[in-house]
């Protein structure tokens, strides 16, 4: 199984982009994401988009909704 695909079959490079266009993270993202890390096969280019997500998130660019 590639690495990029979790939990409902979506890549994190296109979680990635959704997330990054609407300006917002929900429940699902962010259970997508927290699958993908505790799997530890991320590649490289899968780790940074995570780390700019969560740089957005601490600077106020993404919202956290529930």
């Amino acid at each position: 199984m590639k690495s990029s695909y979790f939990w409902h079959s979506v890549p994190i490079e296109n979680l990635c982009g959704q997330i990054m266009a609407s300006g917002k993270i929900t429940v699902s993202d962010r259970y997508q994401i927290r699958s993908a890390l505790l799997d530890d096969t991320l590649t490289e280019p899968e780790q940074i988009l995570i780390n700019r997500l969560l740089y957005g998130i601490r600077h106020g660019l993404l919202r956290i909704i529930d």
